[in-house]
Protein backbone atom coordinates (compact mmCIF):
# COMPACT_ATOMS: atom_id res chain seq x y z
CA UNK A 1 0.00 0.00 0.00
CA UNK A 2 1.39 3.35 -1.00
CA UNK A 3 1.61 6.25 1.41
CA UNK A 4 -0.23 9.49 0.74
CA UNK A 5 1.39 12.12 -1.40
CA UNK A 6 2.02 15.57 0.06
CA UNK A 7 -1.08 17.22 -1.37
CA UNK A 8 -3.26 14.33 -0.21
CA UNK A 9 -1.91 14.63 3.32
CA UNK A 10 -2.52 18.39 3.34
CA UNK A 11 -6.06 17.90 1.99
CA UNK A 12 -6.81 15.18 4.55
CA UNK A 13 -5.50 17.37 7.39
CA UNK A 14 -7.60 20.32 6.22
CA UNK A 15 -10.70 18.12 6.03
CA UNK A 16 -10.13 16.77 9.55
CA UNK A 17 -9.67 20.31 10.86
CA UNK A 18 -12.87 21.49 9.16
CA UNK A 19 -14.86 18.54 10.55
CA UNK A 20 -13.56 19.24 14.07
CA UNK A 21 -14.47 22.93 13.77
CA UNK A 22 -17.86 22.06 12.29
CA UNK A 23 -18.82 19.65 15.10
CA UNK A 24 -17.18 21.67 17.91
CA UNK A 25 -20.36 23.42 19.16
CA UNK A 26 -22.23 20.12 19.42
CA UNK A 27 -19.30 18.39 21.09
CA UNK A 28 -18.94 21.23 23.59
CA UNK A 29 -22.66 21.21 24.44
CA UNK A 30 -22.68 17.43 24.83
CA UNK A 31 -19.61 17.55 27.06
CA UNK A 32 -21.17 20.20 29.32
CA UNK A 33 -24.44 18.26 29.50
CA UNK A 34 -22.63 15.06 30.46
CA UNK A 35 -20.76 16.88 33.23
CA UNK A 36 -24.05 17.97 34.81
CA UNK A 37 -25.68 14.53 34.91
CA UNK A 38 -25.20 11.84 37.52
CA UNK A 39 -23.50 8.66 36.41
CA UNK A 40 -25.44 5.42 36.17
CA UNK A 41 -22.81 2.70 36.46
CA UNK A 42 -25.29 0.02 37.50
CA UNK A 43 -27.16 0.57 34.26
CA UNK A 44 -23.97 -0.41 32.45
CA UNK A 45 -22.52 -3.04 34.75
CA UNK A 46 -25.67 -5.12 35.27
CA UNK A 47 -26.29 -5.99 31.59
CA UNK A 48 -22.56 -6.42 31.00
CA UNK A 49 -22.30 -8.81 33.94
CA UNK A 50 -25.31 -10.77 32.73
CA UNK A 51 -23.75 -11.15 29.28
CA UNK A 52 -20.48 -12.37 30.82
CA UNK A 53 -22.33 -14.89 32.98
CA UNK A 54 -24.32 -16.09 29.96
CA UNK A 55 -21.14 -16.58 27.92
CA UNK A 56 -19.55 -18.52 30.80
CA UNK A 57 -22.70 -20.63 31.02
CA UNK A 58 -22.56 -21.37 27.30
CA UNK A 59 -18.89 -22.37 27.58
CA UNK A 60 -19.68 -24.72 30.48
CA UNK A 61 -22.54 -26.36 28.58
CA UNK A 62 -20.36 -27.19 25.56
Amino acid sequence: MESFSTWESILLGAMVLLVILWFRPGIKATWQQSQNTESDWMGLLLPLGLVVLFVIFLMMVV
